[in-house]
């Protein structure tokens, strides 16, 4: 049983390849990077490679003390296991743990690249010991050439990458001629050791490329990281009291009819506030009317006489007609001339 057991565990070589075709599969797919099918094939590939680093390190397969040369075509290849695990860890698109994933990232690139350059896998500087030795040199370059540093650093920077870029492109063209024959089987020992020698050389290119990215990105997300603590942290604003309802008046006429702001709303109806008006005798039907009581009855009075032919009455209504005659409309009204 033991021994069924222990056969189908996966092989070290398995889970690397296996690990290694998710990362390439993920690249080059068609899917969108934040699709469910995607991450869950990112997770797997993740667990294959962080297993098979667990049996590296069981396996005590590298030592600080040996040379590269002292390590066989067959394990030279687990040195990329970190390089891999960095890439397939920036492939998670969960932008709530981004910090947590860039942080990983880079501590895996940063591990691969000391290996390899203890190792002596290419010449290169590792992150920071490239800015240490260019602020030695920069003092003497900048007096000699009178340049300011920062267009000195920048202009080294610059170059540095387009070597690193020629490199890289030309590494990936002796990578493709030779790894037809080692996928196969059919290439020869010293040609399986060239050919994962190359592959370091090349991840080593893109690994300084990810962290140069990855410390761009950083101080953006640890600020975002920031403001939404001092968010959570922020009390909450006091709730405030419902609007009372409101209407705009075109003039000062308005405004005393409807109140400014409406500060009041109906509190009876119409019947009750007519009940009220009759209580108080201040209707129309209860003696309010637009001309005064004593004026009428004297008009009424009057137009009897004239039937009556009264001679007071008469004599009045005379003379009235006779200075009528005598007088013209508007007589004495002086306002309006000039």
């Amino acid at each position: 049983m033991a021994a069924e057991s222990e056969s189908e565990l996966p092989k070290l070589s398995e889970l690397l390849e296996k690990g290694w075709q998710i990362l390439e599969e993920v690249e080059v797919g068609s899917q969108p990077a934040g699709a469910k099918e995607v991450q869950d094939k990112v997770k797997r590939g993740l667990g294959m490679l962080e297993e098979a680093t667990r049996m590296v390190s069981q396996l005590q397969l590298f030592s600080s003390n040996e040379d590269l040369d002292e390590i066989s075509s067959t394990d030279i290849r687990y040195l990329l296991l970190p390089a891999l695990l960095g890439a397939l860890t920036l492939k998670q698109v969960d932008l709530s743990h981004r910090l947590q994933h860039l942080e990983a990232a880079r501590l895996y690139f940063l591990d691969f690249l000391k290996r390899c350059h203890d190792y002596k896998v290419s010449s290169f500087n590792l992150p920071g010991q490239e800015d240490a030795a260019r602020e030695d040199d920069e003092p003497v370059q900048n007096t000699r050439a009178g340049v300011p540093p920062n267009l000195t650093a920048m202009a080294i920077q610059r170059q540095a990458k387009i070597q690193r870029y020629k490199q890289k492109k030309e590494l990936e063209n002796k990578l493709t001629n030779l790894k037809a024959s080692v996928k196969s089987g059919t290439a020869e020992e010293e040609q399986v050791r060239e050919y994962y020698l190359l592959q370091l050389q090349h991840w080593v290119c893109i690994t300084l490329e990810e962290v140069e990215s990855i410390d761009q990105e950083l101080p953006m997300v640890k600020a975002r990281a920031m403001m939404k603590g001092a968010e959570v942290a922020r009390p909450p604003r006091p709730t405030r009291p419902p609007m009372k309802p409101f209407i705009l008046t075109r003039d000062a006429l308005q405004a005393k009819v409807f109140g400014a702001g409406y500060p009041s709303l109906a509190t009876m109806t119409v019947d009750d506030w007519y009940e009220q008006h009759c209580s108080k005798g201040v209707l129309p039907d209860q003696g309010v009317t637009s001309k005064p009581i004593d004026e009428e009855q004297e008009a009424v009075e009057r137009e009897r006489k004239e039937e009556q032919d009264d001679p007071d009455t008469v004599q009045k209504a005379r003379n009235w007609d006779d200075w009528k005659d005598t007088h013209p409309r508007g007589y004495g009204n002086r306002k309006n001339m000039g």
